[in-house]
C-alpha cells in the first residue's frame, strides 16, 4: 500500500467486523495495542505478587506466610511448596526465576514496545495501520501462548523452572531429572515458552520497522519523525538482530533436555543425587552465558527505550517547548543501539576472561553511558525556562529522570571487572537493575498512560488519584530499591531466601566478621519488604482510575486536549478505521512550541503553513 493512498481508497471496502474480529481477533493496531497493554498489566501484577511472597519470606524468615498472602495458594499447591507454612527454598527459586522472567519478558517488554508502539507508532506517522496487520494479531496470540505455557508450568508436578530468569546450563539442563516426562517439567515449559516469545518478538520487530520506513504521512521526513517513533524503531532493530540467537540457544537447551543433546552439556559432570553423569558431554555452558547476554543487554534498551520515548513526547507538550536537542538525541539513540550489542559479556567477568577481552568490555560499556548520558541530560535541559504544567503525565514524566539516573550511576561501577569480584551477584546489582526497571521505566511508562488516555478513551483520568498514586509510589520505590545498594556493598547475596539468617552471628563480640555485617543490615529486610507490600497497595488507585475515568472521567472537549503538535493529536477521539479521517500531511518538524512567528504556543505538524517555504516533500522514503 503507497503511503500516499487516499482516504477512500484506504476505507472502500471496510465493515463492521463483528465482536469477535473487532476485540478478540482484531487486526487492527488499535486493538491490538490494548490487548498487549491489559495483558501485560496482568502479568505484571502476577509478578509482583511472587515478590510480594518473596519478600516475606526475607523479612520474616521463621514465620509462616500470613493468610493475605497465603489465601492465594491452591491448597494441593500450597502442601508440596510450603513447609509449615513457610516458602521453601525450592519455591522461593522458583519465584524468583518466574519473577523476573515474567516482569521483563512477559510484563516491560509487551507493555512497551507491544501496547504503547502499536497504539501510538502508526499514528504518530500519519499510518492507517501496522504494514502487516495480521502479523500484527499472529505476534499478540503468540505471545500470549508463551505467556501461559510458562506460568500453567506452576500446577505441573516439577512446579515451574527454579534456575533463575537467565536459566543456565548446566544448571538448567539438568534441572527437575526426576520428572519421567521432560516434556511436561517445568524447566523444559519454561524454554518452549521463551521460544513462543522470542517468536512473537520477531514477527513484531519486522512490522514496526517495515511500517515505520514505508508507511509515514506526506512531508514526514526522517528528522521531522517524533522521538518515539526513532525510538521505536531502533528498539525494532535491537529485537530482530538481539533475539534469534537466543532463540537458537532456547532450542538448543531444550534439546538437550528432551534429546540427550550436550550443546551446553560439559563432559564429567557430577551431581550429588546421581553421581557422574551419563551424558554425551562436550558441551559449553559458557557458550549459553555468550548468546543469553548478547540478548540480555540489547534487551536492557528494548526495555528502556519505550520509557524515554514517551518522556520525550510528554516533556515537550508540557513546557511548552521544543525538545532541547532533538537531532542529538536521535543519533545518541541510533548510538546506544549499535553498542548494546557490544557490551554483553560485562556479565561474565566471573567466567575467567582474560585482561585482553575484559578490558574491551569494559571501555564499550563506559562508552555506552555517553549516548545515554545525552538522552538524559536533552530531556532535563528541555525543562529549563519552561512553563510547565504538573499534569499527571508530567509528575510521573519529572521523577523518570532522577530514577533513572539513580540507575545508571550505579550501573557505572559494575563496568569494571574488579569491582565484579566484590559485587556480583550481591543485592547492589538488584539494586541498580531495579532502579532503572521500576522507578526508571515504569514511571515512564505510567506517564504514557496519563498522556494518551484522554485519546484512547476521550476521557481524563482523574487527579486526585494520580497523586494518590505517584507520591506513595515514588517514596515506596526508593524505601525498596535504595537499601539494596547498601546491602550489596555488605555482601549481601541476591539468592538468600531466608534473607541472610543463615549468616548471622548473635554475637557482637563474634569472630565471624561477615555475620557480624550481616547483622548490622539485616534489618533492612523488614524496611524494604514493608515498603514492598506499600507499594502495591499504592497500585489499587491507578487501577480504580483505569476503571472510573472510563466510566466516569470528565470528557475531553477536543480531540488534542495537551495542545500537543504531533500527528496522533489529529485524530478523532477515540480514533476510528483508518485513524485520519483525511489524508494527514506533515509540514514541519515535532516540536513546535512557542514560535516566536505564530500566534498560539504551538504549531502542529499537520497545520498548513503560511510561507510557502513549508511544502510538504512528496517521497519521505528518499530522505
Amino acid at each position: 500500500m503507497s503511503a500516499t493512498a487516499t482516504h477512500d481508497e484506504l476505507h472502500h471496502d471496510h465493515h463492521d467486523p463483528g465482536f469477535v474480529r473487532k476485540y478478540i481477533f482484531s487486526t487492527d493496531h488499535k486493538m491490538i495495542g490494548l490487548q498487549y497493554g491489559i495483558t501485560a498489566g496482568l502479568f505484571l501484577l502476577f509478578g509482583f505478587f511472587l515478590m510480594i511472597a518473596m519478600r516475606w519470606s526475607i523479612a520474616f524468615p521463621h514465620e509462616p506466610l500470613p493468610g493475605w498472602i497465603a489465601m492465594f495458594f491452591p491448597d494441593g499447591w500450597e502442601a508440596r511448596w510450603l513447609q509449615d507454612g513457610k516458602l521453601t527454598g525450592d519455591a522461593y527459586n522458583m519465584f524468583g526465576a518466574m519473577h523476573g522472567t515474567i516482569m521483563v519478558f512477559l510484563g516491560v517488554v509487551p507493555l512497551g514496545f507491544g501496547a504503547f508502539g502499536n497504539y501510538v507508532t502508526p499514528l504518530q506517522i500519519g499510518a492507517p495501520d501496522m504494514a502487516f496487520p495480521r502479523l500484527n494479531m499472529m505476534s499478540y496470540w503468540i505471545y500470549l501462548a508463551g505467556g501461559l505455557v510458562m506460568c500453567a508450568s506452576f500446577f505441573m508436578e516439577s512446579g515451574a523452572a527454579k534456575s533463575g530468569w537467565t536459566n543456565y546450563s548446566p544448571l538448567a539442563g539438568i534441572a527437575d531429572g526426576q520428572i519421567v516426562n521432560q516434556w511436561l517439567a517445568g524447566q523444559t515449559q519454561w524454554l518452549i515458552g521463551l521460544v513462543l516469545l522470542i517468536t512473537s518478538s520477531l514477527l513484531g520487530s519486522v512490522n514496526f520497522i517495515t511500517t515505520i520506513i514505508n508507511l509515514r504521512a506526506r512531508g514526514l521526513t526522517w528528522m521531522r519523525m517524533p522521538f518515539f517513533v526513532w525510538a521505536m524503531l531502533v528498539t525494532g532493530f535491537l529485537l530482530l538482530l538481539a533475539f534469534p540467537p537466543l532463540e537458537a540457544a532456547g532450542i538448543m537447551q531444550l534439546m538437550d533436555r528432551v534429546a540427550g543433546s550436550s550443546f551446553f552439556m560439559p563432559s564429567g559432570l557430577y551431581t550429588s543425587a546421581e553421581g557422574l553423569m551419563e551424558i554425551s558431554g562436550g558441551g559449553s555452558p559458557l557458550l549459553f552465558q555468550h548468546l543469553f547476554w548478547f540478548l540480555g543487554h540489547p534487551e536492557v534498551y528494548v526495555l528502556l527505550l519505550p520509557a524515554i520515548a514517551c518522556v520525550a513526547e510528554i516533556i515537550p507538550a508540557n513546557t511548552r517547548k521544543p525538545l532541547w536537542g532533538y537531532k542529538a538525541m536521535v543519533y545518541g539513540v541510533l548510538v546506544l543501539g549499535f553498542l548494546s550489542f557490544i557490551v554483553w559479556a560485562h556479565h561474565m567477568y566471573m567466567t575467567g576472561m582474560g585482561p585482553v577481552v575484559s578490558t574491551f568490555f569494559q571501555t564499550t560499556t563506559v562508552l555506552i553511558s555517553i549516548p545515554s548520558v545525552i538522552l538524559l541530560t536533552s530531556l532535563i535541559i528541555s525543562l529549563w525556562q519552561g512553563s510547565i504544567r504538573f499534569t499527571p503525565a508530567m509528575i510521573w514524566a519529572c521523577a523518570f529522570l532522577p530514577m533513572f539516573g539513580i540507575g545508571g550511576l550505579t550501573g557505572l561501577p559494575l563496568a569494571f571487572n574488579l569491582v565484579g569480584l566484590h559485587l556480583h551477584d550481591t543485592y547492589y546489582v538488584i539494586g541498580h537493575f531495579h532502579y532503572v526497571v521500576a522507578p526508571g521505566i515504569l514511571f515512564g511508562l505510567f506517564a504514557g498512560v496519563y498522556h494518551w488516555y484522554p485519546k484512547i478513551t476521550g476521557r481524563f483520568m482523574s487527579r486526585f488519584l494520580s497523586h494518590l498514586h505517584f507520591w506513595p509510589s515514588l517514596i515506596c520505590m526508593n524505601l525498596i530499591f535504595f537499601p539494596m545498594l547498601t546491602q550489596g556493598m555488605a555482601g549481601f547475596h541476591r539468592r538468600w531466601y531466608n534473607g541472610g539468617d543463615s549468616y548471622l552471628a548473635t554475637d557482637p563480640e563474634s569472630a565471624n566478621v561477615f555475620g557480624r555485617t550481616v547483622a548490622e543490615h539485616i534489618d533492612l529486610n523488614i524496611v524494604m519488604s514493608y515498603a514492598a507490600w506499600a507499594m502495591a497497595l499504592a497500585q489499587v488507585p491507578f487501577l480504580i482510575n483505569l476503571v472510573w475515568s472510563k466510566l466516569a472521567g470528565r470528557k475531553v472537549e477536543s480531540d488534542n486536549p495537551w495542545n500537543a503538535t504531533t500527528l496522533e493529536w489529529a485524530t478523532p477521539t477515540p480514533p476510528g478505521h483508518g485513524n485520519f479521517t483525511t489524508e494527514p500531511v506533515v509540514y514541519r518538524g515535532p516540536y513546535e512550541y512557542s514560535r516566536p512567528d505564530h500566534d498560539e504556543d504551538f504549531l502542529p505538524q499537520w497545520t498548513e503553513p503560511k510561507k510557502p517555504a513549508e511544502k510538504p516533500e512528496e517521497s519521505p522514503a528518499a530522505h
